[in-house]
């Protein structure tokens, strides 16, 4: 190449251009040269290797490649090789005593190159998330605070390779310099650092995932989780408001995960109803009678010759409950009494929804209790119930 240029220069001088001129005129010729050939590069790349890697990805049968090749990391593919192809080629256009100007130059391409570099390899570190949020045992898993940590380091890395490239020193000799200012970087970036300890430990004990319904009331959180990133997690709450809580947060503190709910198919039904104690009676031989004669009495445990109302409205309930085909019966269910209270006597059902969506699950609650609520008075049982206005305006009108 050297003889190139003498040759050229040479040849400038036989045209009658100064000497001087001639000089520089002919590292403007090489440089154009060079840009030249950088174009021709970039071209049959972006028009002949991206559009055949594209058919090749399409006719696969795997899906990973698709990903793995997309447009974005063809596109950081192809703005890394033009700065490699300058950088190995304008050495040639400077002679050797234009060490400096050279140096300069070399240094500001070497740092385009970190900067592309670090730019192609946050486009493949994208590309795995996206493959992963797509697998079917990873999709469930909170993995985008871990590729934004790694997406972090990638960027420290080319930070201090800039660095060093600026001052003519080792990446070593920064990362020496680095640790007497490391509890300055840990004060002003200590979310970061908490969110990625923090993201770490939610992600490896599998505490949260993206779609789990959580409830935290001291941040507000009652809703499903949308989002969870290095130094955020975005929870939908039922009224559509978004709540941001920092993931250290959710390590520290407590918070309530509906997610076993879910997995277990039965969302839980704990209510309960106060008897008036004063309609709990023995019942008639009538009406002993009439209840020998139906279904649900199948299974009764009698207690001796007289029986209590209040017991055979629980077996009756029981027996509801069993035979409903909105409740879980793989899961426990049963009709038992509490402490009685001022209030009267207590009757709390317990038992699973086969169907955990909210709306049935309400639907399912109100169906059951518009059954109970009707159906007291046929056992001669009544709900306590505190006096209203109306009450006491009916006894003085007696």
């Amino acid at each position: 190449m050297e003889t190139i240029n003498n040759e050229l220069i040479g040849w400038l001088q036989q045209m009658g251009v100064a000497e001087n001129y001639a000089l520089w005129i002919q590292r403007v010729l090489v440089v154009l040269a060079i840009l030249l050939i950088v174009y021709l590069f970039d071209k049959v790349c972006r028009s002949l290797i991206i559009p055949t890697i594209r058919k090749v990805t399409t006719k696969t049968q795997v899906t990973w490649d698709d990903y793995l090749l997309n447009d974005h990391v063809l596109d950081n593919a192809c703005h890394l090789i033009p700065p490699i192809v300058f950088y190995v080629l304008i050495p040639f256009a400077f002679p050797s005593n234009d060490s400096e100007l050279l140096a300069f130059i070399l240094k500001l391409c070497s740092i385009y190159i970190t900067i592309v570099v670090m730019r192609f390899v946050c486009a493949v570190i994208t590309s795995f998330y996206t493959i992963s949020s797509e697998h079917e045992k990873l999709k469930d898993h909170s993995l985008k605070g871990f590729y934004q940590m790694l997406k972090l380091v990638v960027i420290c890395i080319g930070a201090i390779v800039i660095i060093s490239t600026l001052l003519d020193k080792s990446p070593l000799a920064i990362l020496t310099g680095l640790g007497a200012g490391a509890a300055i970087l840990m004060l002003v970036f200590q979310d970061t650092i908490k969110g990625l300890v923090a993201g770490v430990q939610l992600t490896a004990n599998d505490m949260l995932r993206p779609g789990d319904w959580i409830t935290m009331p001291k941040y507000g959180a009652d809703g499903d989780v949308i989002e969870v990133t290095l130094t955020t997690v975005k929870v939908r709450n039922w009224d559509k408001t978004i709540v941001t809580v920092p993931p250290y947060a959710l390590v520290n503190d407590s918070f309530q995960n509906w997610r076993g709910m879910f997995d277990i198919g039965g969302r839980r039904v704990k209510r309960s109803i106060n008897i008036d104690m004063n309609s709990v009676r023995f019942c008639t031989e009538e009406e002993l009678d009439h209840f020998k004669q139906q279904p649900w009495m199948q299974g009764f445990e009698a207690t001796g010759k007289e029986e209590v109302n209040l017991y055979i409205f629980r077996h009756y309930m029981d027996y509801y409950l069993h035979h409903h085909p909105k409740v879980n019966q793989e899961m426990i269910m049963t009709v038992r009494q509490l402490q009685p209270t001022a209030q009267g006597m207590p009757i709390e059902l317990y038992f699973f929804s086969a169907n955990t969506a909210w709306l049935r699950y309400e639907h399912l609650q109100a169906e059951v209790f518009d059954h109970l609520l009707a159906v007291l008075q046929r056992f001669g049982l009544k709900v306590f119930q505190s006096p209203t206005g109306l009450d006491l305006q009916k006894l003085t009108e007696k």
